[in-house]
């Protein structure tokens, strides 16, 4: 079985208890995750969420809305930056 057979075969229920156990450092039992498990849970969520399309802003780490400072626009250019010169 490959990874991508995996993401596939998850079901909508794993996928949120994968969320639940990240967010929470623990599985649903109440044992804690080691390290290496949350790593591995975030990276299933991630593939998770691009193979089945989950909307942009109902994924993980997702930060709507505008910079605090209005400078930046909605595709994220800022029109006030200076590019730096080293010499």
């Amino acid at each position: 079985m490959t990874l991508q057979d995996l993401i596939q075969s998850l079901t909508p229920d794993v996928y949120e208890n994968l969320k639940n156990a990240v967010a929470l450092g623990k599985w649903p039992n109440g044992i804690a995750l080691q390290q290496g498990q949350r790593e591995l849970c975030l990276e299933a969520i991630l593939h998770y969420e691009i193979t089945h399309q989950v909307p942009a802003d109902q994924r993980v780490g997702y930060v709507g809305g505008a910079c605090a400072s209005g400078n930046v626009d909605i595709i994220g250019r800022d029109d006030n930056v200076q590019p730096l010169t080293l010499q």
